[in-house]
């Protein structure tokens, strides 16, 4: 797993919060952070680490472009917050802007980014624009593919997942938050109906306000409650550079690769089109929401039976609140990278940009993205348990949109005015027959 900075935890756990959050990935921090703002007592509650997981794994994108046109307002809202938030957090994020290009090959690729500019981008406001092959060799000097050209935003943006969440956590703390890591949320307790308690492996926090913002986890804990939600992990590999001199700032996608310029000095490198989908006993469970989604990515998704399959069946999924419970049996969820899909985007970016021909490996690593059928998150309260507030299912997105996703969760919990529309992300799509379905996305 890659290397976090460190965060230490609160010491005592105490009796009665306003919000208990559960997960301290970057939903959950940023909004702890959001509320603890709002002169409220906060408690964030981890099974393991801040950030340990996917919010740490990802790659590091803030970006607008090839959004579904459902995120765009959400997306747009984020990149506001995180402009100012090393100012916000008082350190270093790793946020920086460096426009991002997705290059084409072929002319059936530049039109399929023309239509998302034209149809997305452009009604939008966005500053996204398609460019010429002579541009793209202005921004990616050296490259030895042809290119037919790109469509590129340039106030798009990258941060540094190892140190920015750790730096919001930091900042919840100096700002009355408490963290607590290596502390389970084993359920909660009901009162009238009502959220009454979190119950955790370490005591009983009092609070009639929860948000669950744990990942690819939450179906898990939401099941133990009677709550049905559909979501499926996706182990994505990544890997690092040591620091490298190939005068390329802007981040960049194209043939198989994806690549970001790192405040080290070096480069996050992963795979334009593949990731690794274990078959575990809930891909057969969801597999009516999911078969759209496999239908539109099948190329790119592969399937793969192994060692998941008979972890995941050897997880409860009901316990009682005096049991240990699968948060505890695995902490932190820590795939191994998948080492062919690495070395054939390895191979394929020393091909196209010979700058990167000596580039060396430094660290690689796996991460779950948890998915929703129509890779859109869930916002939202939850009608089925008063007091019990979702935000999950990111689906790859939620490193880059997530304060703006944090700005939405508090603003439904305080009741505030929301700042952009609700509907895309109610949990309730799921339960309407509405049956929802992912974009073609870019």
């Amino acid at each position: 797993m890659p290397k976090i900075e460190h965060v230490i935890p609160n010491k005592t756990l105490p009796v009665r919060a306003d919000v208990v959050v559960i997960g301290a990935g970057i939903i959950g921090i940023c909004t702890a952070l959001e509320l603890a703002e709002r002169g409220l007592s906060v408690v964030v509650v981890e099974k393991g680490e801040v950030a340990a997981e996917q919010s740490s794994r990802n790659w590091g994108w803030c970006r607008q472009m090839g959004r579904d046109a459902r995120e765009i307002p959400l997306v747009l809202e984020s990149l506001k917050i995180w402009h100012g938030m090393n100012t916000r957090v008082n350190a270093e994020t790793g946020f920086r802007q460096c426009g991002i290009a997705y290059l084409s090959e072929t002319d059936s690729d530049m039109a399929a980014k023309e239509k998302w500019w034209r149809e997305d981008a452009v009604p939008h406001g966005l500053k996204t624009r398609m460019i010429t092959a002579a541009e793209v060799a202005d921004f990616l000097p050296g490259s030895t593919r042809s290119w037919r050209g790109a469509m590129y935003t340039p106030d798009d943006c990258r941060a540094e997942p190892f140190i920015a969440v750790p730096a919001m956590a930091r900042a919840l703390q100096a700002k009355g938050g408490q963290v607590f890591t290596n502390c389970a949320a084993r359920g909660i307790e009901t009162s009238t109906g009502k959220v009454s308690a979190v119950v955790t492996e370490n005591g009983v926090i009092k609070t009639d306000t929860v948000v669950l913002a744990g990942g690819y986890w939450s179906r898990k804990f939401l099941h133990n409650i009677g709550v049905s939600f559909p979501q499926l992990g996706v182990v994505n590999s990544v890997m690092r550079t040591a620091p490298l001199d190939t005068g390329v700032t802007t981040t960049f996608s194209g043939n198989k690769f994806a690549v970001r310029k790192r405040l080290d000095g070096g480069y996050s490198v992963a795979h334009n089109h593949y990731s690794v989908a274990d078959i575990v006993p809930d891909s057969f469970r969801l597999l009516g929401q999911f078969l759209p989604i496999f239908k539109l990515d099948w190329r790119s998704i592969k399937l793969r039976l192994g060692e998941r399959f008979v972890q995941e069946v050897q997880l409860k999924r009901r316990w009682a609140l005096d049991e240990v419970t699968p948060f505890e049996k695995v902490r932190i969820l820590d795939p191994k990278p998948v080492q062919w899909i690495l070395d054939d985007v390895g191979a394929a970016l020393r091909k196209d940009f010979p700058a990167f021909q000596n580039m060396q490996i430094a660290e690689s690593w796996g991460g779950v993205i948890d998915a929703t059928p129509d890779a859109v998150p869930v916002i939202d309260a939850l009608q089925k348990q008063p007091g019990l507030f979702l935000a999950s299912g990111f689906s790859g997105h939620g490193f880059g949109i997530g304060p703006g996703a944090a700005k939405l969760m508090a603003q439904i919990v305080t009741g505030e005015k929301p700042c952009v529309d609700l509907t895309p992300f109610k949990f309730s799509r799921f339960e309407d027959g509405s049956r929802p379905r992912p974009t073609t996305g870019l």
